[in-house]
């Protein structure tokens, strides 16, 4: 009889739960879906009371409680996986417990991070059996909170679209051409950055949310990229930016290894994780710490042509044959869950 998987994330195809998904189909594990979105799911005024006022509270949290709670009942999953902050109850957790079901959280998200905090989401977590958590900053937290079995497990890419993919055409290159691209939302601490990079000359292609709020990047930003789109444009970018978010303690990020998977020469954030996973400054990435740095190190690489190809080839090696896959990454849980 196949082992089941019951996953409770967002199984839209770029989003986690869909590289999940994919990953235990590939190991023989038949997953079950519990689409997160369906918590939230009322009416707009609603959904920002809950959000701004109570807490990030999902709107429809105990009836989606209930139906994950229903579903372990009717399919008795060997292990429930749980995604971010997930709209889980104390007392669902409790009852799926009950049932020998093995929960799981992958915590993608550092619930102490302001932008991020649930006083319902700290009320639940320490029902979960084992949290990985992609940023060691917080397990010490994650203990001291009831989650004894807190592990370190970074982030992942996924083969089927993060891969690299140059322009279709010499049109389509001159459109997403930079000097360097960043990919990710315009976290306020991240502006500076881009500022530095903006001011000094450098064509800087910036895709996420919300750069055209701040006047320092507005003339940057080229609007959310879809999976292709960030291929491309990775593919026609001479470097590409790795930062960590602060507010999040991040160590490593998601992009850590989607780039280096889709062909980046990456200029990338000093961190004791991104040291791990890539070694010594030079080896596979170009290292920076401080603004000045970042812009010193892209001004040479553009200038070494030579250098900035070994660098692409040597992280897209260390990582595609590096075993950071999802597949990987849910494979270390449920050995870490089953020694």
């Amino acid at each position: 009889m196949k082992q089941t998987l019951l996953l409770v994330g967002n199984p839209d195809s770029t989003q986690m739960g869909a590289h999940l998904v994919g990953a235990a189909e590939s190991l023989g594990i038949l997953p079950v879906v519990c689409d997160v979105n369906e918590a939230y799911d009322g009416p707009l005024w609603q959904n920002r009371v809950n959000w701004w006022l109570r807490g990030r509270l999902p709107t429809r949290l105990q009836a989606f409680s209930a139906k994950v709670l229903e579903m372990c009942q009717e399919v008795r999953p060997t292990w429930l996986l749980a995604t971010g902050i997930a709209p889980l109850e104390e007392a669902a957790l409790k009852e799926i417990g009950k049932l020998q079901v093995r929960r799981l959280n992958y915590l993608t998200d550092d619930p102490w991070n302001p932008a991020h905090r649930a006083p319902w989401f700290l009320q639940a977590v320490s029902q979960y059996d084992y949290v990985f958590s992609p940023r060691r900053a917080t397990l010490s937290d994650l203990r001291a909170h009831g989650c004894l079995s807190a592990c370190y497990l970074p982030f992942a890419y996924a083969p089927e679209l993060h891969f690299s993919e140059a322009p279709a055409n010499d049109t389509e290159r001159a459109r997403l051409v930079s000097d360097i691209v960043f990919a990710g939302g315009a976290d306020r601490d991240r502006v500076p950055y881009m500022q530095a990079l903006i001011q000094t000359g450098f064509n800087v292609a910036l895709y996420g949310g919300y750069w055209e709020r701040y006047p320092q990047t507005a003339g940057s930003t080229r609007g959310h990229a879809d999976a292709q789109t960030l291929r491309k444009a990775v593919g026609a970018a001479k470097i590409a930016l790795c930062l960590v978010r602060r507010a999040n303690r991040d160590g490593n990020v998601m992009r850590s290894f989607e780039l280096p998977a889709m062909g980046a020469c990456m200029l990338t954030e000093d961190t004791v994780e991104h040291r791990e996973i890539f070694g010594n400054d030079g080896e596979a990435v170009t290292f920076f710490r401080t603004r000045e740095e970042m812009v010193e190190k892209l001004r040479w690489l553009l200038t070494h042509d030579d250098e900035r190809r070994r660098l692409k080839e040597a992280a897209h090696r260390l990582i595609t044959r590096g075993h950071h896959t999802y597949r990987d990454r849910l494979e270390a849980m449920l050995e870490r869950v089953t020694a």
